[in-house]
């Protein structure tokens, strides 16, 4: 039996995980999996890795894919949801702001540095046409923090999973006024290198566990039920988030995604083209 330490947002993207944990699924494979809710999302998980108080994320491709290029000692092992990830971008709700385009030269809440939160605002930043160099933003922890600060006028815009959001929206919290969509699969498994190493056909019988656990709950006619129950959405909006998600079933790569997330990166100039050099080795 070995014991590996993971850890991913408390959010229902991981439910195929609790699950696998609880049903004693990698118990069964001689895998002892201990996990840890990272609230804090992807930029507390890279954290946890250079720390090693974790040994494994499951976590964003941008914050992930950043990180490693930058020096992390780590390899992603796997993309984990296949579907993009639809980020809400939300407001103080009793402010006057409407409109995206009245966010430039205004605060964004993230939740970290290199965090999907801070990413993600540069995406749609670019998108808008806007100088990405003037953007402010506010560190706040976890999406609790980002609530706070919206609230208290300390940031005017946050970026969030829009179905972990839905609940804060009504009641009015915050308020929903657009929405920024990843140009690539959003979440990946991560490790350390030095567990990689030791443990490469565990980490693998690992995936192989989860994929299947995923592909169980995506053909259960009571999944959204369940979800909605676990996670205190609305039956409504997790039959959409269902619909609009597919996890990793098969295991299979997608080397043009990271392509993709690291040309962004490089054109919002988080990343320099030098540290981009031999990517694939780097990453995987």
């Amino acid at each position: 039996m070995i014991g590996l330490k993971i850890g991913g947002v408390p959010e229902h993207f991981n439910l195929p995980w609790r699950m696998a944990i609880e049903e004693g699924r990698f118990r069964e494979e001689g895998i002892q999996l201990h996990w840890s809710d990272m609230g804090g999302g992807t930029g507390q998980m890279i954290r946890g890795l250079e720390t090693k108080s974790i040994d494994v994320a499951v976590l964003l491709t941008e914050g992930i894919t950043k990180a490693i290029l930058q020096g992390l000692d780590a390899k992603i092992i796997q993309v984990y949801v296949t579907t993009p990830l639809r980020w809400g971008i939300h407001v103080p709700y009793k402010s006057d702001i409407q409109t995206v385009d009245q966010l430039e030269h205004q605060t964004f809440a993230i939740s970290r540095e290199g965090s999907g939160s801070h990413l993600m605002s540069y995406v749609r930043a670019s998108q808008e046409n806007w100088d990405t160099s003037q953007l402010n933003f506010k560190v706040v922890g976890d999406i609790y923090g980002g609530l706070w600060s919206l609230e208290n006028n300390e940031s005017q815009a946050f970026l969030w999973e829009k179905y972990t959001t839905f609940p804060f929206t009504e009641q009015k919290k915050c308020r929903y006024i657009d929405e920024v969509i990843t140009p690539w699969p959003c979440f990946v498994i991560a490790v350390r290198n030095e567990v990689y190493e030791k443990h490469k056909d565990e980490l693998q019988k690992m995936c192989s566990i989860v994929g299947d656990r995923a592909a169980e709950l995506k053909r259960n006619e009571n999944a959204v039920d369940l979800i909605s129950w676990r996670y205190n959405l609305r039956h409504g909006q997790v039959e959409n988030w269902l619909n609009e998600t597919d996890w990793n079933y098969n295991g299979v790569e997608y080397p043009l995604a990271f392509e993709k997330t690291i040309s962004y990166l490089i054109k919002l100039n988080l990343l320099q083209p030098e540290e981009a050099e031999n990517w694939r080795e780097k990453l995987f």
